[in-house]
Parts: C-alpha cells; structure tokens; sequence
C-alpha cells in the first residue's frame, strides 16, 4: 500500500497542493514551519481521522478558511482508489471513497494505514497513561476499523455518565432529584458496561498479539538487549474474572467483561458520586512497561534511562507496523523529525529496519538528519513550496 499522489485545500499552511509521490523512501526537508509536518500529518489524518499533533480538528483548518479537504490516491495490490476527507470543525466531517460518500466518515478509517514515529513518542513510554492507551485504541481502530464505532461510543457514553454522576452527587441526598438521576445513572450503568466490556476484551487481545512484536523489536534497537528484556502487560481499573486470561472461541469474551464492569460500578458508586466522576473502566486502565528479567524487572517509566526510554518507544512503534504487517498490507511509515532526537546508534539501526517498506515518508530540519540507509526521493520545503530536489550526481552519471 502507498499514496501516489496526495491532495490539500486550506490545510494547515497550504491553501492549495498537488503532489505525486512513488513507493519507496521520500524525505521533505526544510526548516522548522515551513510545513513539512504537515504533509505527512495529512497522510495521517486519512488513515484515522486524527492527528498525532492535536487533539481537535480545528488547527487542521488553514486561517480564514471554514474547511479542510484531504484527499489522496492510494494504491493497494495495484488498484487504486482515491479517499477524501472534508474537515469540518464543529460539525460533521464528511468522507468519500472514488467520489462516493460515505454515510459516516470514520468508515475510512483504517482503508489507508499509517504507523507515525514523532518526537513525542518519548510520552508512551514517561507520559500519563492517557497517553498509552490513546496509542492502544489507535492502534485497536487501524487494526479493527469497526472499533472507532465503539472507542466513540465508550468516549459518549462516559461524558453522559460523567454529567449525571455531577447532577445526582450535587442533589440534595433523598430528594425527588437524586432518586430520578439515580434510576437514570442504572441505565447508563449498562450502557457504559457493555461498550466498556467490549474495548477491554479488544485491548486485551491486542495486548497479547503486541507482547511478542515488541520483544523482538526492542531487541533489534537497543544494544546488547535481548527480547526477553522488554514486557507490556494490562493494568485495568477493577479485578478482571479469571484474571482477564477467559478466551472463547479464539477471543475474548466481552460479555464476562461487561459483567464484571457492572458490578464494579455499583461497588464504587458512592465514591463516584461523592467525586462526580466515574472511577472505573477502560477510562482509567493503562498499560505497564518494563524491562528486565524475573525479579528484576521494573518499569520503564521512572526507572529506565533516557536511552531505554527512547528504544522503548521505538519498539512500540516498530512492533506496531509488525504487527499490521503481518495481518495484511504494509502500512505507510511516517518518520516526522524523529532522527533529530536520537543519538547515531539508534539512528542508524531504525533506518536499516524501516528501509524495505513499501511506503517511507520522512522530515527533516537538514539533509544531514536523513541517514543513508533512506536514500530516495526528496522534495525541499520552503515559503509554502514543496520541490523535488534533483541529484546532480546521479544525473550526471
């Protein structure tokens, strides 16, 4: 799979872009906000509808303009097909496949894949664990496009169940307005419970299908490592029915999770209420890092060195573009200023292992930052223009 020619109107800095691409390595260098982020952080966007730089939709918009449209050929097996995205902050954003809409724009969702490296990678690894699970779920949606129906519910459904926690906790205790918001909060209780149950039952079996990827791949960037050294495992926010490990029929089952889920909400609803906040749920589960052997394996945040932390992180992303990889095609990698932050070793060893994807796209403040071993073609990115850079010495040989 690659993108072969990529289309924007009024996206970020560009009011207006035709570019073609090739499979292969290509590089866009240039200073610091010339908008070479951009570019890639468009490919991105088609393939999940966010960004791995903001959280909304509305910095996407170039200023003055009401609306964004990325569009982009995308070849699969020789076939391609062209997928737009119409970006439409605070409303409904819009999607269309060969000119075609769709009736709801998440279902583009994981057609085109992306795996993004970036310099805030170093946040799964020491950020909060809000941050590790935004990178299970997006991961989870790439993998099971069917799932961005049920991380947008679980996200709707808490945000009501969160408002009526905040109303009742408020109420008077024994009033006709506490015992109403109470019978409402049970039917909301059942709602978060079942798309709880289902996102915890799918977490969990990504975790495990993850676990042997991220090994090898932390093997493979941190020197002298072995893939024993490198382990993640699930933490959820109550105790799971057979510890979580309860397969049927090759996966999980999420109705044992909603159980399970229903009756920890009604342990906790005092303390819900009290606090106007719900406490348990894939919400506040997270996911541990650690590294060593046996007794001797900690967590990576607090204990592990810069240079661990940072082949971590690596390694969750490298065992992410595994992992899609060996369930179909190859997704398009995107390595957004990442060399700039490691040191030559890791530099060096993350090129050599990214080089032979079908699709490699890269940015750079300076041509120096390129390692060798992504060698390709190369567009310079300056004063809102994007140009090829033509090698003169292959030219001229």
């Amino acid at each position: 799979m690659h993108v072969a020619h990529l289309s924007l109107h009024d996206f970020r800095s560009y009011a207006a872009l035709e570019l073609a691409l090739e499979p292969g390595v290509t590089a866009f260098v240039g200073r610091n906000g010339q908008g070479k982020t951009n570019l890639v952080e468009a490919v991105d966007y088609l393939s999940r509808l966010g960004s791995h730089r903001v959280a909304g939709d509305a910095p996407l918009v170039r200023a003055g303009a009401e609306q964004a449209v990325v569009r982009a050929v995308v070849v699969r097996d020789g076939r391609p097909a062209t997928l737009e995205v119409e970006v439409n902050p605070g409303r409904s954003n819009r999607a269309r496949i060969n000119r075609s809409p769709l009736p709801r724009a998440r279902e583009i969702v994981g057609l085109v894949r992306t795996v993004v490296f970036a310099p805030d990678d170093l946040v799964l690894v020491k950020g909060d664990p809000s941050d590790r699970r935004r990178f299970l779920d997006d991961l989870l949606v790439l993998r099971t496009p069917r799932l961005a129906g049920v991380r947008a519910d679980h996200d709707r459904v808490l945000k009501q169940r969160n408002s009526l926690l905040k109303t009742a906790g408020a109420a008077r205790r024994g009033s006709s307005a506490q015992e109403g918001a109470l019978a409402t909060l049970d039917v909301w209780d059942d709602h978060l419970a079942r798309v709880g149950g289902e996102l915890l039952a799918a977490r969990l079996d990504l975790v495990d299908a993850l676990r042997p990827f991220v090994g090898t791949a932390y093997e493979a960037v941190a020197r002298g490592a072995s893939r024993a050294d490198a382990a993640l495992d699930y933490k959820p926010s109550f105790d799971l029915p057979d510890g979580g490990v309860h397969v049927a029929e090759g996966r999980r089952s999420p109705e044992l999770f909603r159980d399970a889920l229903l009756g920890a909400l009604g342990e906790r609803r005092r303390d819900e209420l009290d606090r106007g906040v719900s406490l348990v749920g894939p919400h506040r589960d997270d996911l541990v890092l650690s590294l060593g052997n046996g007794e001797l394996r900690l967590p990576v945040k607090g204990y592990a060195s810069h240079g661990e932390s940072w082949s971590f992180a690596l390694a969750l992303r490298l065992a992410s573009y595994d992992l899609l990889r060996s369930e179909g095609d190859d997704p398009i990698l995107v390595l957004d200023d990442v060399f700039a932050e490691l040191d030559t070793g890791r530099r060096d060893r993350l090129a050599e292992l990214v080089a032979g994807a079908e699709q490699v796209l890269v940015t750079a403040a300076v041509p120096e930052d390129v390692p060798a071993a992504l060698a390709g073609a190369r567009f310079r990115v300056a004063d809102g223009a994007v140009t090829p850079v033509v090698d003169t010495v292959a030219d001229a040989s």
